[in-house]
């Protein structure tokens, strides 16, 4: 089955193209046949594009858009036309899967697209504003330039969180908050979901075994719970800015410092939805980046609001894990992934540090430098440590596969 993977954000883009055979999962650490990566800039209008294929043909090239949605289908058509084509016609494409983030109260697990789902998902926008319309742009533009034919498949970020219980969703607030969907969605579910899978794999135990609690820290960052492979709790809640400190999102924070901004400072929700998912986390507390590799940089150099921006990132993680090992009643694994997880040594190492009494020991050669995919706990530990690299289009193309076996979708 050739899948076509479409994985949108607020201002990048990715594609993912691969021929996985019939009635077999995806083959972990297979580079995918064809790729496409759009960053766009919102001041410039420009979005550079990297098209790369497996047998090394790359092409890259810069369009204009005055929106994100505008650069959708030049990207799209470099699949089977120009020099780093995998395909020859978009007739050869059998399904498309989209990761989609918040899927609201609605949705809570991946479904066959259908005008009614589109509308379904338009409605959830609120919940993710900087998101949604580029994925419903993308779901369209498949329409108007493969096919209505072609099937699509929607995989929600939310939707492995739908195991949540009550007392781990529900808000401590008037109870009417729930009744206008006001409650912790969570999410990274299809990266969670994916370590989860591949942890097992590793650990060699049955999927629906083990207790782990799963790190995802990019620029965005949280941390779940998962108890037999379902999600129990996850510091992410209603949105995408609760739970620990990130790239530029503050994570929690007491909502009496919103109060106070507003009596006294007159803030506005834009200026305050604004400083709290783009000027704070990291670069607001360093005043230098949201980039972690910088951060680290800067402190490597004496820069002291750098180091104070470390160290509340690690003792934020490491407060969230001790929750989450709380919740869960002890941890056979802990897993890293998303960009600072998988590559950020220094920070493994400190939290693990504060886990010793665990009985948790990491091996400092395999920390520093890990595969992927890798145990980094010493021999005789008693938590393990895998570092797992993020990946959701495998996750996103086996939720495809899943559903077809379920319904077919044409033919």
């Amino acid at each position: 089955m050739k899948i076509l993977v479409l994985n949108g954000g607020s201002s990048s883009f990715k594609c993912w193209f691969q021929d996985v055979p019939e009635g077999e999962g995806p083959s972990e650490g297979a580079p995918p046949r064809w790729s496409a990566r759009v960053d766009w800039s919102r001041n410039s209008g420009a979005a550079d594009v990297k098209i790369t294929r497996s047998d090394g043909a790359s092409a890259t090239r810069t369009i204009t858009a005055d929106s994100p949605s505008r650069f959708l289908e030049p990207v799209l058509e470099g699949l089977w036309k120009g020099e780093a084509k995998a395909i020859d016609s978009p007739a050869e494409v059998d399904v498309v899967g989209h990761r989609i983030v918040h899927g609201g109260p609605k949705y809570r697990e991946s479904v066959l697209v259908t005008a009614e789902v589109r509308a379904g998902i338009a409605e959830q926008a609120e919940f993710a504003p900087a998101h949604t319309p580029l994925q419903l742009a993308a779901i369209e533009t498949v329409i108007r330039i493969i096919g209505s034919s072609v099937p699509q498949v929607a995989v929600f970020d939310t939707g492995f969180h739908a195991t949540l219980g009550p007392a781990a969703y529900v808000y401590p607030g008037p109870y009417e908050w729930l009744d206008q969907g006001i409650r912790r969605y969570g999410f990274h579910g299809i990266s969670v979901q994916y370590s989860t899978r591949r942890a097992a794999e590793l650990l060699q135990v049955p999927k629906n075994s083990s207790r782990l609690i799963v790190c995802h820290l990019g620029n965005g960052a949280s941390v779940s719970a998962v108890a037999n492979g379902k999600s129990v709790d996850t510091s992410m809640g209603f949105t995408p800015l609760e739970g620990i400190m990130m790239g530029t999102r503050s994570g929690s924070i007491d909502p009496s410092i919103l109060v106070y901004l507003i009596r006294r400072h007159g803030s506005t929700a834009d200026q305050m939805d604004d400083t709290l998912n783009r000027k704070s986390g990291l670069l607001g507390v360093s005043g230098i980046s949201g980039d972690m590799r910088e951060i680290l940089e800067a402190r490597d150099q004496g820069n002291e609001r750098a180091r104070l921006a470390y160290d509340i990132y690690a003792h934020r993680l490491t407060s969230e894990i001790g929750a989450m090992l709380a919740v869960l009643g002890g941890v056979d694994a802990i897993v890293f992934t998303g960009g600072i997880g998988e590559n950020c040594a220094p920070l493994r190492e400190d939290v693990c540090r504060q886990l010793a009494f665990l009985g948790l020991k990491l091996d400092p050669a395999k920390n520093a430098r890990p595969a992927l995919d890798q145990n980094v706990a010493a021999e005789g530990s008693q938590v393990q440590v895998l570092v797992i690299r993020a990946d959701e289009d495998w996750e996103i193309a086996r939720e495809c596969q899943r559903l077809r076996s379920i319904q077919p979708f044409r033919g």
